[in-house]
């Protein structure tokens, strides 16, 4: 099963929001009246394409080829800080977050690799002075992970010098605030536009 997730939606119950009341995966279940599972993971800031399956072993094979890159590929889009190069791939490894899970044999790998292609699609400024400049300059990118660690995408462009805007972990406060007040809408300009 393929949903289109709003921003602000978590994929399912976690303690890092305990006071969180809804969840994707419980909404799909009471729809459809049987147990769903997640095939992979959107942030809750994050909206688009999210894909469950309909039993554990499913969901199993096709989380292990997302993660191993056989023939399931997710794409995303962004609105990101400045005007990156046309296209590129960012190959910078990632710490692991001190609440990340351990694998199958209680292990945690500190640092992992971590790979990440882009493109970008536009390039526009907003009539948001930045000093020195009369506006703000920023991209839309389409974002391919080839290696799926937490928070990959955001960190990835944060490395880049071109953090993701409405990030509040990995941005910037002030430029989100900015794009906020200007646009009139708060959140994590992230948006997975396709799983094939």
């Amino acid at each position: 099963m393929a949903i289109d997730k709003p921003p602000g939606l978590l994929v399912h119950r976690t303690g890092l929001d305990a006071g969180e009341t809804r969840f994707a995966m419980q909404l799909l279940r009471d729809q459809l009246g049987r147990h769903v599972w997640p095939v992979h993971r959107l942030d809750k800031g994050t909206s688009g394409v999210l894909l469950f399956a309909l039993d554990a072993d499913t969901a199993r094979l096709m989380g292990q080829a997302f993660e191993q890159g056989h023939g399931l590929h997710k794409t995303y889009q962004a609105v990101v800080r400045g005007w990156p190069a046309d296209a590129g791939e960012i190959d910078h490894p990632l710490r692991r977050l001190p609440d990340d899970s351990r694998d199958a044999h209680g292990q945690r790998e500190l640092v992992q690799t971590a790979h990440t292609r882009y493109r970008t699609m536009a390039r526009f400024t907003l009539p948001i002075p930045q000093d020195p400049h009369p506006g703000t300059r920023l991209a839309r990118v389409a974002l391919q992970p080839l290696t799926g660690r937490r928070h990959q995408l955001r960190r990835h462009m944060k490395h880049i010098a071109h953090p993701i805007v409405g990030d509040a972990t990995h941005g910037k406060g002030p430029l989100n605030r900015d794009v906020a007040a200007h646009l009139g809408l708060q959140r994590l300009w992230l948006h997975a536009t396709d799983c094939a």
